[in-house]
């Protein structure tokens, strides 16, 4: 029996942009994934605040995964109650689906940062990486493709701005984000 292969996609999702919705693109059609597991993160490792609340990301989530039948988003974070660890993460999905493969869904410019992971050896060892490539970093090997380099820092720029977030921001984000006024600046 072939076990199901899951990749585990984190991230702040603050808001949920078109390179987020590319890469999980990317894993259900071209990288032999059968799902996605989406999970905003808690509270960020690296101390990064979050512009909106994680109940906003996680509905935000849900909407911008929607045309994925087989995207879940996952509230695992808020039941850890403590700083996002991937591996801690991990291990509790580990111990309550051990009849999945893990993946671990990562953009290339993440690469650059793994030295500041918590025990990213262990993480690897548990959910060995799949890494898209991102517009600006070195292609990554399996993954000829490289996702547009847009950010979420940039998007909440812009909307801050009224910039313009059309083809960067699935539209269903963009309306969940103006009927809750989120990111709005407190001038």
């Amino acid at each position: 029996m072939t076990r199901r292969r899951v990749a585990i996609y984190g991230g702040s999702f603050d808001p949920p942009h078109l390179g987020h919705v590319l890469s999980v693109a990317w894993a259900l059609s071209a990288a032999h994934i059968d799902e996605v597991w989406a999970i905003p993160t808690w509270k960020h490792a690296f101390g990064k605040a979050h512009g909106a609340p994680f109940d906003a990301r996680m509905a935000m989530c849900e909407l911008g995964f929607a045309p994925f039948r087989d995207v879940r988003t996952m509230d695992i974070e808020r039941e850890l109650r403590d700083v996002s660890r991937t591996l801690h993460t991990l291990e509790t999905i580990r111990s309550r689906h051990p009849d999945v493969e893990l993946r671990l869904l990562i953009g290339g410019d993440v690469l650059q940062t793994v030295d500041r992971w918590y025990r990213w050896n262990d993480i690897v060892a548990l959910a060995p990486p799949l890494v898209v490539g991102r517009e600006g970093y070195p292609v990554p090997e399996g993954c000829p493709i490289s996702i547009p380099n847009v950010s979420s820092t940039d998007v909440r720029a812009a909307l801050d701005g009224a910039g313009d977030l059309d083809g960067l921001v699935p539209t269903a984000v963009i309306a969940y984000i103006r009927e809750h006024d989120l990111y709005a600046s407190s001038e």
